[in-house]
């Protein structure tokens, strides 16, 4: 997948400026893509050079102008394009992995900190995504959503980035644990 076609993807919920885009961007799709503002600027301007993208200028009186972009007709095919042709496996790079995977020979008290760490930060990914579950969802329940909303493939990407997240939270805190225990049957025995 290209950063185009998770932009392109973005675009269809409303009509961005760069900045508004940068900001759903972390929210919303940083679980399954992660772009820099200046990634997404530069993107937008190539997008709408190809047509897939079409901008406007809003004139604004208190701050600078903007400029905001919806999809095309060209875009949305793009897409389709993009949909249509075979994903790719997804794959793991961690650095905090190759940590744990060395921790017998490095510096324990470290990693144990490292993955207190990231735990912490899963937890606060985990209570954003409540959050933005429930302001997707508005007024119906989960189950009604799912079945009835306008909208379903954002909040099944938030329920997956939820979902990551928890997995992360867990798996950190068992291999502490399992660390921790570890240490302590070294010292006893």
């Amino acid at each position: 997948m290209a950063l185009r076609h998770a932009v392109l993807a973005t675009l269809l919920d409303s009509e961005y400026s760069g900045y508004q885009l940068a900001k759903v961007f972390d929210t919303g799709v940083a679980n399954f893509w992660h772009a820099l503002p200046q990634q997404l600027y530069a993107e937008l301007t190539k997008l709408e050079a190809e047509g897939l993208v079409t901008g406007r200028r809003v004139i604004q009186l208190d701050r600078p102008n903007k400029r905001v972009y919806t999809v095309t007709e060209a875009g949305l095919a793009e897409l389709v394009r993009f949909t249509e042709a075979q994903s790719k496996p997804s794959f793991i790079r961690d650095d905090l992995l190759v940590k744990v995977h060395a921790v017998d020979r490095t510096t324990v008290s470290a990693v144990l900190a490292q993955l207190a760490e990231r735990a912490e930060q899963a937890e606060a990914k985990i209570e954003m995504f409540d959050g933005l579950l429930r302001q997707l969802r508005g007024d119906l329940d989960e189950q009604r959503f799912l079945h009835e909303g306008e909208r379903v493939g954002p909040y099944l990407t938030c329920l997956r980035g939820r979902r990551f997240e928890q997995e992360n939270r867990d798996w950190c805190r068992d291999t502490a644990d399992l660390l921790n225990a570890r240490l302590g049957a070294h010292r006893d025995g």
